[in-house]
């Protein structure tokens, strides 16, 4: 019996030997491929932070190049409303920041609202088969390139705004506006949908038994709830809109100035940067070099931003068990 048992044992034994130095590879072989995949993850992150601080470091290095020029101050850059580097040496930079600020207030006076209510309307009232017909055409919205909403503004928007007004220049504040108010659309939407189908069915199935409206939840509701979300979705617009390029330099026209009509032509930091770059400008001028000043300037407007929304998103936000 005794030997029976032993030799019934004994290819269990083996069977253990034999298949150990395997299992002990695999698990030398996942070890190093999880320390690949997160080196490799890491190279990645690592890359993207590398690639911002040398945009910044060469950004603000040929701005600083600028201010070093003959007849450049900051007194003159920051205190001036005359901007004209190319004729009369003018350099204040308030002229091109009021036109961008004017085409991003007509873009989020279309943009805002219309986001917000398209937002609410999708996520507490619309079927699921109309959702599934209008998320994938907001979608679409967002994919189509800048330049051709530029050429939209030009052809559609600007005629139809002179058919009802003749005093709309051909290039005005106002038509690039809506066309950036229309790219913005879709961000503004979906980032508010998603707040707004964050908050949990709870809150909604409480205010429903304590007997108020669909209309009463959406608004008294499920808006204050989600209020993070849709304040950062906000302003992640003003940021897309103050940034916008090829709508601004298409449609909004090349002429600087202080900003207030926008049925007149202005100019945005944006238009004026592809003015430069796509001009013959000399790589040692005044003008050459405040691309990089008036660039400067709008990435700390877009920083800000970013930071304020930061704050705001943790001020108000909310956690639900």
């Amino acid at each position: 019996m005794a030997t029976a048992s032993l030799s019934s044992d004994q290819p269990r034994d083996i069977t253990r030997i034999v298949h150990h130095p395997s299992r002990r590879r695999s698990r030398t072989a996942a070890v190093l491929r999880d320390r690949l995949v997160r080196s490799l993850l890491f190279c990645c992150a690592a890359m993207s932070v590398l690639i911002t601080f040398t945009i910044i470091a060469v950004l603000f290095r040929e701005s600083a190049r600028f201010f070093q020029m003959q007849g450049v101050t900051l007194g003159g850059f920051f205190g001036s409303t005359k901007w004209s580097p190319l004729f009369t040496g003018d350099i204040g930079i308030w002229p091109l920041v009021s036109g961008t600020l004017l085409v991003t207030v007509v873009a989020m006076a279309v943009a805002l609202p219309l986001g917000l209510i398209t937002a609410i309307y999708l996520s507490e009232y619309a079927p699921a088969r109309i959702r599934s017909i209008l998320k994938p055409t907001l979608e679409i919205l967002a994919g189509i390139p800048t330049v051709v909403y530029g050429y939209f503004a030009l052809t559609v928007i600007t005629p139809g705004l002179k058919f009802f007004h003749e005093g709309f220049n051909i290039y005005n504040a106002f038509s690039a506006g809506l066309a950036v108010g229309i790219l913005c659309l879709p961000t503004v939407c979906s980032l508010t949908e998603d707040a707004l189908r964050a908050v949990p069915r709870s809150l909604r199935d409480a205010s429903y038994g304590l007997g108020g409206t669909r209309f009463d939840v959406s608004t008294k509701v499920v808006v204050p709830a989600a209020l993070s979300g849709i304040v950062s979705a906000f302003l992640l617009a003003i940021a897309r809109a103050i940034g916008e390029t090829m709508i601004v330099a298409l449609a909004c026209g090349a002429t600087a100035r202080m900003a207030i009509d926008p049925r007149q032509e202005a100019q945005t930091m944006t238009g004026w940067m592809v003015q430069m770059a796509l001009g013959d400008a000399s790589h040692e001028s005044v003008e050459y070099f405040s691309m990089y000043a008036v660039a400067a300037v709008l990435f700390v407007i877009t920083f800000s931003l970013t930071v304020f929304g930061n704050i705001v998103r943790k001020r108000f936000r909310e956690e639900y068990q």
